[in-house]
């Protein structure tokens, strides 16, 4: 990937400065009349949402204390407790990023990969076996301290309304969550509810809306429409993948 430094500024007056103003503001987004997604609104309604402050999306000082954190959201939260009881129970660790406030979506999308990237470096544990490390492979799912996330890119440069926020977010959403929920029978209604939200807030349907299996999850990541000839930037099952560098 090309870097973009040019395109980036360190900061806004708008954003909030602090930890607790950053969560705050957050909240305050999902919890918008009209914002679309219920499962995120079910997740900061019962306090399950971990959030967590960083300074520049991309840094490898960001990737050191994001490995850490994801770690200890996967330990809190077991395989076997992630659909305990009747309906499952959701929880989504964000990681807000104070700088840079990209001022486009490619800007953003180079750099969200790049910080996987950087995470992947740091993970010493097999890849989760549910999901494929092939970006390109229809069953692909981001794998770190050996659980499977779905990654949701937020930011300022969002064409999708449902996907801005004045900093740089990154939401990691277990895929086991979603397993549990198409166990209990319920994935099918929310994910429809939630696709006719975003249609009535955007007006148009999301072009990269897909189910697991169907196209690489890969595309959804950074909310970017890609085209249907976008190559993933970077390709998780080769062995030199450590080797990498910090920003590919």
């Amino acid at each position: 990937m090309s870097g973009s430094d040019e395109a980036v500024t360190e900061g806004a007056s708008a954003c909030p400065a602090h930890a607790g103003q950053i969560g705050d503001a957050i909240a305050a987004i999902v919890a918008e009349e009209g914002y679309p997604c219920l499962g995120a609104k079910s997740v900061f309604n019962r306090g399950r949402a971990r959030i967590v402050v960083l300074e520049k999306l991309g840094e490898p000082e960001a990737a050191d204390r994001l490995y850490q954190e994801l770690s200890r959201f996967s330990a809190d939260h077991p395989r076997e407790q992630d659909g305990a009881g009747p309906v499952p129970r959701f929880a989504s660790f964000v990681a807000v990023f104070k700088a840079p406030i990209p001022e486009s979506e490619v800007v953003f999308e180079e750099l969200l990969w790049r910080q996987l990237v950087q995470l992947h470096q740091r993970d010493d544990v097999e890849w989760d076996a549910s999901v494929r490390p092939e970006p390109q492979n229809p069953h692909f799912g981001f794998s770190v301290a050996g659980r499977a996330f779905f990654v949701i890119g937020m930011h300022a440069a969002a064409s999708r309304l449902a996907r801005r926020t004045p900093l740089p977010v990154l939401v990691f959403n277990l895929h086991s969550q979603f397993e549990q929920l198409r166990l209990a029978g319920r994935y099918n209604r929310l994910r429809d509810i939630t696709r006719r939200r975003d249609l009535e807030l955007q007006g148009q349907l999301n072009p990269m809306a897909a189910d697991h299996g169907s196209r690489s999850e890969a595309r959804q990541y950074s909310g970017r429409a890609v085209p249907d000839d976008w190559t993933p930037p970077y390709d998780f099952r080769h062995p030199t993948a450590k080797d990498a560098s910090e920003s590919p």
